[in-house]
């Protein structure tokens, strides 16, 4: 297939996926699928461009394991975290807020999670597109990159989720391990994934289109729906307790935590 086309069909692709996912969740009563649906789905599209698009057939499949590797590891996790558990407060908020119109606007939801998909996957569609050699340093630091983001953002997931288990916990804020010296680990090392195709690009005259994804999800996560929502159920949940980490902890890029700054 010509690379003119690899992009509106993996589109096509994925207005059906999310069309279908819209459909379990009327069946099972939980929108929150559309989180696994959104990690998952970028893995999905980047296997279709590696065995759509002409080029260096390793390449293809080195950018399509990394993409994959990240987007499925995210959404088992996703998955996990969330199944036999109540839908997120995020979805019943929003069932009450639109009333009698949310399922048609949770399609548009939906619809729109595809194309967030789509524009983030332009990332490992370029750098399959470059024609430089596989074999090279940068090549080298994009996996260096990739096993430090995925490890952290996996490390992160599994502190929190072991600290969250012990009871004696509940309704505490957990400070330990990475999340000592960021508050927000997760979307850092997620957010530090997206680098890893700006490095698998470099050598290709498209290699600017590897840029909007890092930028796009540090703008949402730092301004949109990852800490000013995660942050704002924190303080609500856990006031003062919570305030303290705000003021002695990085909220994204991890440092060494400062002295209390409490009276």
């Amino acid at each position: 297939m010509t690379s003119a086309w690899v992009i509106p069909a993996g589109w096509a692709a994925m207005v059906a996926f999310f069309g279908l996912l819209w459909l379990v969740q009327r069946r099972t009563g939980d929108a929150g699928i559309v989180d696994v649906g959104w990690a998952a789905g970028i893995g999905l599209v980047s296997v279709f461009y590696a065995a759509a698009l002409d080029g260096d057939v390793a390449r293809g499949v080195l950018v399509a394991a990394l993409a994959c590797g990240w987007g499925f590891r995210l959404a088992a996790y996703i998955h996990g975290r969330n199944h036999g558990k109540p839908e997120d407060g995020r979805y019943r908020q929003l069932r009450q807020e639109w009333g009698a119109n949310f399922q048609r606007r949770l399609f548009n939801f939906y619809q729109f999670q595809a194309v967030t998909v789509i524009i983030l996957s332009l990332s490992p569609w370029a750098a399959m597109r470059n024609p430089a050699s596989l074999v090279g340093p940068w090549t080298a630091a994009g996996i260096a990159i990739w096993i430090l983001s995925v490890g952290g953002e996996a490390l992160a997931d599994a502190q929190l989720a072991r600290f969250r288990r012990r009871p004696e916990n509940k309704g505490r804020t957990c400070r330990s391990g990475l999340w000592r010296y960021s508050r927000h680990p997760n979307y850092f090392f997620e957010w530090l994934h997206w680098w890893v195709y700006v490095l698998l690009a470099v050598g290709w005259g498209g290699f600017w289109l590897t840029l909007i994804a890092p930028a796009l999800m540090l703008y949402v996560l730092l301004k949109v729906t990852g800490i000013p929502a995660t942050e704002a159920h924190a303080l609500a949940s856990r006031g003062e307790e919570y305030r303290e980490y705000q003021r002695t902890t990085n909220a994204f890029f991890p440092w060494f935590p400062k002295r209390s700054a409490s009276p």
